[in-house]
């Protein structure tokens, strides 16, 4: 699962700029329109046809860039700002991040596939319902997920570590 994570970030070309922009509150609430969006985007092929195809490649490129939107945050204390950074430790510092954050993160990776097979399924069939449901069961975990991202980067910095793209200053001057 966390190579699925490390793929994720290189597909996405998440540099330490890049990061430092995602981590704006903004980008980190705003992310949370994607899988509505794309649920959207397909939906439209009711009305749209293969025309469709022209949302759901807008929604794939607000995928893209939404990391990259907003302008770096002046603080990086906000609860998104840690859920962002925490997930770069997680990402660069995996072998030192102790076994019971990493057994929670993997299972909130896998517990979001449950409902986006739900969404799946509601948009074959077009059952709205069976759509919404979906998006929440597979939202749910992913925000579980950021919290264990921040609880992962809070325990990080307690134990001195570097927080990778930020200087000693700006993690000091963050410290929680």
């Amino acid at each position: 699962m966390a190579d699925l994570f490390a793929g994720a970030e290189r597909l996405m070309g998440m540099s330490d700029r890049v990061w430092r922009r995602h981590a704006n509150p903004l980008s980190v609430a705003t992310r949370f329109t994607v899988l509505p969006l794309l649920a959207l985007a397909i939906w439209s092929r009711v009305w749209l046809g293969w025309a469709a195809l022209v949302p759901v490649a807008l929604v794939l490129l607000w995928t893209w860039w939404n990391p990259r939107a907003f302008r770096e945050p002046r603080s990086f204390a906000s609860w998104g700002s840690r859920a962002v950074l925490g997930e770069r430790i997680f990402l660069a510092h995996r072998a030192e991040i102790p076994a019971h954050h990493l057994r929670v993160a993997r299972m909130l990776g896998y517990a979001s596939a449950p409902g986006a097979l739900v969404m799946g399924a509601g948009l074959w069939m077009l059952w709205a319902d069976w759509v919404v449901f979906g998006i929440v069961l597979t939202a749910l975990p992913k925000t579980w997920f950021c919290d264990r991202m921040v609880w992962i980067h809070d325990d990080w910095v307690r134990a001195g570590g570097a927080v990778p793209g930020l200087t000693a200053e700006e993690v000091a001057h963050d410290r929680i």
